[in-house]
């Protein structure tokens, strides 16, 4: 089996599965936040239910805080009542589920994590199983801690080589999202290996697995390591198994990629299968950049911006608007003078949140805009009007671009 299937296979109490079997599985945690808990909160009340297990049930206050809208203000106060009557976690206005979960140490390898959302698939990077749900099935594992699942086939992506200065696990994803399509990998499990990813940091590890999503993966999945066994050193003191694909595991399709020949990739408006090299849009002129998000606010992003930033400054007709994934991240963005750095080029900081991301809070594009973005998705209308534009780059590449005021390779500037 594949560590998908073997971790499945555990959290039903089986020695074995197979694609598309059905199986009910036990959950280790379970979270949703304020834009979609509320959704089940009051049948939750009237229907008498109580909580499976309120270590493990978890709710978040991330997409729109502070809130911009009467609406979102009354969801807030609804998830902070929710969490209080039930004697719940709630993690309010400290940042981004996603990068919260493993930072609380709520994320271990071979454990099974569902969220209400689609970017939930995020914590594969820590070997774990993770995938996105809907509102009323978590209701269900709110009450009783168990789902059916239906086992995915699995796709394997082997990287071999190392990926080249400035370009990033974003760059990656990109890239595959080119090869596979937004549907390629419909209800399937993407799993990535190789020299490539062994050496690759886990953020960039975190940005790609929050990726596989966008292809339609189930879930994304890398086997851990020591660098994941060592970032959670003094977040958890519960014991936890390292799973790994057998030799012989079978995969539907494997994906051979040569990592040191991957260049910066940008993903053209309207998804982000319409991924190039970052040559063939170079020179694109816009007037909005985002870095931050679930997928690129991390200490990572934020380290090699400044390091591109550091003496310049951000052209006169971009606003560039940053927003880390958490109040620690934002902490030591501090502490290493990076928020000084990207200030003193003109740049915005904002407090940890989803910001205009799902074009729902503040930061959102108006009519005809263009933004260079360091988040997952560019559909039509995404971060704001119908008629803006939207190009997804690595953390990299946003910051080249922004001093340039077009699209910039970012090995130009180094």
């Amino acid at each position: 089996m594949n560590i998908t299937e073997k971790i499945l296979a555990k959290a039903a109490g089986l020695d074995k599965v197979e694609p598309d079997q059905i199986i009910e599985v036990a959950v280790d945690r379970a979270f949703t936040h304020e834009k979609l808990g509320p959704l089940f909160f009051k049948k939750f009340r009237e229907m008498g239910l109580t909580i499976w297990d309120t270590k493990r049930a978890i709710l978040f206050v991330d997409h729109g805080v502070p809130p911009s809208k009467v609406m979102d203000a009354d969801l807030i106060t609804e998830t902070v009542k929710f969490g209080e009557d039930y004697n719940l976690t709630c993690y309010n206005a400290e940042g981004i589920s996603h990068q919260l979960m493993p930072e609380k140490g709520n994320v271990l390898p071979g454990r099974v994590v569902v969220g209400t959302d689609s970017h939930t698939c995020t914590y594969g990077a820590f070997g774990a199983f993770s995938t996105g749900i809907g509102s009323t099935e978590m209701a269900w594992i709110f009450n009783k801690g168990r789902i059916w699942m239906k086992v995915p086939h699995a796709l394997l992506f082997k990287v071999s080589g190392e990926l080249a200065p400035f370009v990033m696990g974003k760059d990656l994803a990109l890239h595959i999202m080119s090869l596979t399509g937004a549907d390629g990998a419909n209800y399937k499990t993407m799993e990535f290996t190789g020299s490539a990813i062994k050496v690759m940091e886990l953020d960039s590890r975190m940005s790609l697995c929050n990726m596989a999503v966008e292809a339609g993966a189930k879930n994304g999945i890398i086997e851990a390591d020591e660098k994941v066994v060592e970032f959670l050193k003094g977040r958890t003191d519960e014991a936890y198994e390292i799973v790994k694909s057998d030799p012989d595991a079978a995969y539907e399709k494997v994906y051979e990629i040569d990592g040191s020949k991957l260049e910066p990739t940008v993903a053209c408006p309207g998804s982000s299968e319409n991924s190039v090299p970052v040559g063939d849009v170079e020179g694109t002129p816009f007037t909005r950049a985002l870095l931050g998000t679930c997928t690129n606010g991390r200490m990572e992003d934020f380290r090699i911006g400044a390091k591109i930033l550091k003496g310049r400054k951000i052209h006169p007709k971009v606003r560039l608007q940053v927003i880390p994934a958490s109040k620690d991240i934002f902490s030591q963005c501090i502490k290493e003078g990076i928020v000084q750095t990207f200030l003193d080029a003109g740049a915005i900081w904002c407090n940890p949140n989803c910001g205009p991301c799902a074009g729902g809070h503040y930061g959102l594009l108006g009519q005809d805009e263009v933004c260079v973005s360091s988040s997952n998705r560019n559909m039509k209308g995404r971060m704001g009007d119908p008629s803006s534009k939207v190009y997804l780059a690595s953390s990299a590449t946003v910051v080249a671009s922004a001093i340039n005021g077009k699209i910039t390779d970012p090995r130009s500037l180094v």
